[in-house]
C-alpha cells in the first residue's frame, strides 16, 4: 500500500477503535439492538444529508439494491448485534483479541470466493503474527477470561466471520461503479430497515428511561465517527487495497487505542506494549510484501 492508504488505515483504525469505548458507555443504559439501530440510524441520517448536499443520488437498480441489502445485513446488522451483544458479556479487552481475526477470516473467505486475493502461506503467518501481537499488547490477564461466557465469545467470532464476508462481498460496489459515499450511505440505510422493526419489537424502545448524557453523546459519536466517517474512509480503501489489507485494521485498533489511552489519557506504556506492537509491525510488513521485496498489484 502507498502511503495514503496507510494513513487512511491508521485513521480507520482510531474510528474503530473509538468504537470499543462508546458502545462501553452507552450500552450500560441501552439495550443492544436498540443502541445498534441508533448507530446505523443516526449514521444513515447523517450520510443521506450529505449526499443530498452533494448533489448524489442512490442507485435504484436491481443489482445495486440487493448488493447494499446484502452488505448492510453481513456488514453492520449481524456483526454490530453480535459484537454489542459479546461486549455486555465479556471485556473489551478480550472482545479487540477476538475482532482481530478478521483478517484471518476474510483470508479464507477470499481464497475461496475470489480468483485474487488466494491464501498464501506468507499471509497466514503474518496474519497470526497480527492476533499474537494484539494478544500480547493486551495482556495475560485478558485471557484469564477465554472460555468464560463461551458464547459471548462466539458472538464475537462470528461477528469476524461476518466482516470476512463482507469485505470481499463489498468489492462489488466497485464493479458497479458506486462511490465509497454512496456505497457507506446505502449500507446504512438498508441495515436501519432491517433492524428498525426487530428493535421496536423486541426493546419497546419507547419504554425505557431516558439515557444520561454521556450514553447519549457516544451514540452520537458511534454513529458520527465510528459509522458515518468509518465507511466511507472504508470503501475507499477497499476499492484500492482490496480486501485482506483492509481488515488488517482489526490489528491496528488496540495499537491505537493504547497510544490515545497513553496521549490523552496519562496512561503508562508496558514493554509488552511495544512487543505486541513489534509483531503487529512485522505482520503487516510481511503481508504487504515489503519484507521479501515484493509489492503486489492492488485486487480489483
Amino acid at each position: 500500500m502507498n502511503r495514503m492508504e496507510w494513513a487512511l488505515l491508521f485513521f480507520l483504525s482510531i474510528l474503530w477503535g473509538g468504537s470499543f469505548f462508546f458502545v462501553g458507555v452507552a450500552v450500560k443504559e441501552i439495550p443492544p439492538l436498540t443502541l445498534v439501530v441508533l448507530r446505523v440510524g443516526l449514521a444513515a441520517l447523517i450520510l443521506l444529508i450529505i449526499v443530498r448536499v452533494m448533489g448524489l443520488k442512490l442507485p435504484r437498480t436491481r443489482e445495486a439494491l440487493q448488493t447494499f441489502l446484502v452488505v448492510g445485513l453481513i456488514a453492520n446488522a449481524i456483526p454490530f448485534c453480535l459484537l454489542v451483544w459479546g461486549q455486555s458479556h465479556i471485556a473489551s479487552g478480550l472482545a479487540s483479541i477476538l475482532n482481530a481475526t478478521t483478517p484471518l477470516a476474510t483470508i479464507a473467505v477470499a481464497h475461496v470466493f475470489t480468483a485474487d486475493e488466494k491464501m498464501t502461506g506468507g499471509r497466514l503467518a503474518a496474519v497470526v503474527l497480527g492476533i499474537v501481537g494484539v494478544a500480547i499488547m493486551m495482556g495475560p490477564d485478558v485471557l484469564h477470561d477465554l472460555g468464560v461466557n463461551v458464547l459471548a465469545q462466539v458472538a464475537c467470532l462470528g461477528a469476524s466471520l461476518s466482516y470476512g464476508f463482507a469485505a470481499v462481498f463489498g468489492r462489488r460496489f466497485k464493479r458497479l461503479g458506486i462511490s465509497p459515499l454512496v456505497s457507506a450511505t446505502g449500507q446504512v440505510s438498508a441495515s436501519s430497515l432491517m433492524l428498525l422493526p426487530v428493535a421496536l419489537l423486541h426493546d419497546r424502545p419507547w419504554s425505557l428511561p431516558l439515557p444520561s448524557a454521556e450514553a447519549i453523546a457516544s451514540i452520537l459519536a458511534l454513529a458520527a465517527f465510528s459509522t458515518a466517517l468509518a465507511y466511507i474512509v472504508f470503501y475507499r480503501l477497499l476499492e484500492t487495497a482490496g480486501a485482506t489489507r483492509l481488515t488488517l485494521v482489526t490489528f491496528l485498533i488496540p495499537v491505537t487505542a493504547i497510544f490515545l489511552g497513553w496521549a490523552v489519557l496519562g496512561e503508562a506504556l508496558h514493554p509488552r506494549h511495544f512487543a505486541g506492537m513489534a509483531l503487529i509491525g512485522l505482520g503487516l510488513l510481511t503481508i504487504d510484501g515489503r519484507l521479501n521485496g515484493r509489492r503486489s498489484t492492488p485486487p480489483v
